[in-house]
């Protein structure tokens, strides 16, 4: 049902794009049409006069870290996450070099931590531990799923390799995070999946900048609130930095 729901959201916004750039003077330049997505419209040229609105659809492809209880455990390289921006541009001077930045979102993050995490049903705590001997899962991992409203303010200079600097934040919800341990027994390989998280935090804000030129950038963002409520679990703040991808 997700996929069937993003695919209308990114036809819905092609389909903007396209009737707003739809110039056929000869006087236009078709790489003024900003994002990905121009090659695949017939690269059809932008008008001159018309006010390009960028970086409506963007995906952050990112590394997931945590700041914090760090002693306890180490992370592993590969934990990858995907960031799915879909924002509405709306210019705040002349020529769009200034614009405030407002939309939805939904955010994936995988981390591979290879550590045992304690749920205490009673106290409704979580602790990270380190593995010992009498674990018999050979990779451990967390992953979550989040929906939020991004609001940034976005500064650019102009022409079509424009440079551009993102500020701004996040604000959602924590909709699942569940643990994950994979182990091999007898030769068999076995999943055990656990989501049963008394305090996972599910109100989500966080900060995060972008700096790039045209349709690619660097980001980073910092999560405010912890991954678990109570005081006395693993404390841990999340932080992802990598590359943001702007299709139109």
């Amino acid at each position: 049902m997700t996929k069937y729901f993003l695919g209308f959201l990114v036809c819905c916004f092609t389909l903007n794009a396209s009737a707003q750039y739809d110039g056929k003077g000869a006087d236009e330049i078709s790489r003024y049409r900003p994002g990905v997505f121009w090659f695949f419209t017939g690269m059809r040229p932008a008008k001159p006069t018309k006010l390009n609105k960028y970086d409506r659809l963007i995906m952050d492809v990112t590394y997931n870290d945590w700041i914090g209880d760090r002693d306890l455990f180490k992370n592993h390289w590969a934990s990858f996450g995907l960031n799915t921006n879909f924002i509405f541009d709306i210019p705040l001077t002349k020529g769009n070099k200034v614009s405030l930045g407002i939309g939805v979102a939904h955010q994936y993050t995988a981390i591979r931590h290879n550590n045992h995490l304690m749920v205490d049903p009673i106290a409704k705590t979580t602790t990270f531990m380190p593995k010992d001997s009498l674990d018999i899962f050979s990779r451990s991992s967390l992953t979550g799923n989040s929906f939020s409203i991004p609001i940034e303010f976005r500064f650019r200079n102009e022409g079509w390799k424009h440079f551009k600097f993102h500020i701004g934040g996040k604000i959602g919800y924590q909709a699942q995070l569940s643990s994950k341990y994979v182990s091999k027994i007898d030769g068999h390989k076995q999943v055990i999946r656990d989501n049963g998280f008394y305090d996972a935090n599910k109100l989500i804000y966080s900060a995060h900048v972008r700096i790039g030129m045209r349709n690619w950038a660097l980001f980073a963002s910092y999560n405010f609130n912890t991954l678990f409520s109570n005081k006395n679990s693993t404390q841990l703040n999340a932080v992802q930095m990598g590359l943001s991808i702007s299709w139109f």
